[in-house]
């Protein structure tokens, strides 16, 4: 092994070394504490290895086609949501929020990926070090993931290699794979692309945790697979805009009935999509049907013979209003499936009211009662 090799193998283990020291108090790689460590050892990198410019002509194209495939991406995974159901963002963004978790976020990810880019330069054509470096950077990322649970079961032990290390280690070899091709500022696009998108979008689809591991393990593989193929084409610059623009342009009509579909399934907004799972309001409405809800809070203009939506606990209840009553200035509800022998034996008290349902589409719910019961 080439002197130079050593001692950038030499330089990753004490870093290793370092994730393991910080394992035992995982705050210590957080927030702008994070951020000063990373920035520490870079400045050591470049000390000890100099810095290597980014010489990539085209990688302003390359940003370009990585953006296209986020959005094919995430056209088809917020679509997904209609079927798995969405979660609300439980982060409130303001200047605090901004400050204190998006900047050091956005630093983090900056300065580990020009320490990506650097090793991954210097490591050249040494296999060894490619390995090394992508395992490194994977364990960078699963600090705060990992805890002595894991290794008390085998079922734990499962869960995490299924659901965290892999599809931590398939985000990384694609990484790994871009920044050695393109330079580190197409990286920082795509790791900050994935990651912060938790945090600012208002809503993000909720599939269970075996479909999600699969999600973001399959993910990166498939942005990977698009990446060779595009590195296999001509590089004629002019030639590749015109191709990305005759593929963006196709794009407008999915993301626009992606984000009306989204709008009406999400439940924040005034109508609210979705499919019921029980018959009983056969033959009105059958199990696998998808109906519309239109919030409605007017609670004295609810009258009995009414289909009221409304929350029983975590279940959202679909069933006929056979009766309203107010007692101390508030309104409470009685209701009863039309395939049910008797009134639901429970009363529904007006908060717990989401609107009324006017609209029923049939059949287009049933991949989500299938789904929901595997």
């Amino acid at each position: 092994m080439k002197r130079g090799y050593k001692r950038l193998l030499l330089f990753e283990i004490l870093i290793f070394i370092l994730l393991i020291l910080s394992s035992f108090a995982p705050s210590i790689l957080t927030g702008y504490k994070s951020v000063i460590i990373y920035f520490t050892l870079l400045l050591i990198f470049r000390l000890f290895f100099g810095f290597e410019k980014d010489r990539h002509r085209y990688w302003k194209i390359i940003c370009v086609e990585l953006i296209i495939n986020l959005l094919v991406f995430y056209i088809f995974y917020y679509l997904l949501g209609i079927i798995v159901g969405f979660v609300k963002n439980l982060y409130t963004v303001n200047i605090i929020f901004l400050f204190s978790i998006i900047i050091p976020i956005v630093l983090t990810i900056i300065i580990q990926e020009l320490l990506r880019y650097l090793m991954i330069t210097k490591s050249e054509e040494s296999k060894l070090l490619t390995i090394t470096t992508i395992i490194l950077f994977s364990c960078m990322y699963l600090i705060g993931s990992v805890n002595s649970d894991i290794f008390t079961t085998s079922h734990n032990m499962f869960i995490f290699v299924a659901t965290i290390l892999l599809p931590t280690l398939s985000r990384n070899i694609f990484a790994s794979y871009l920044s050695y091709k393109s330079g580190y500022k197409p990286v920082i696009l795509y790791m900050l692309c994935i990651t912060l998108y938790r945090y600012l979008l208002p809503i993000a689809p909720n599939p269970n945790q075996y479909l999600y591991s699969i999600i973001e393990l399959l993910a990166p593989m498939f942005f990977m697979y698009n990446m060779y193929r595009f590195y296999k084409k001509d590089q004629d610059e002019d030639v590749i805009r015109d191709y990305q623009k005759n593929r963006i342009l196709p794009l407008i009509l999915p993301i626009m009935l992606a984000s009306f579909l989204v709008y009406i399934v999400s439940g924040y907004f005034k109508y609210q999509a979705i499919v019921i799972a029980s018959g009983s309001m056969t033959p009105h409405i059958l199990k696998g049907d998808m109906v519309i809800i239109e919030k409605n809070h007017d609670y004295k203009n609810l009258k009995a013979g009414q289909i009221l939506a409304y929350k029983h606990g975590n279940t959202i209840i679909v069933h006929r209003i056979v009766k309203r009553i107010k007692l101390e200035g508030h309104y409470y509800f009685y209701t009863k499936g039309d395939n049910n022998d008797s009134v639901d034996n429970y009363d529904i008290d007006e908060k717990d009211v989401i609107g009324t349902v006017d609209i029923r589409i049939p059949y287009i719910g049933y991949p989500t009662v299938w789904l929901n019961n595997l």
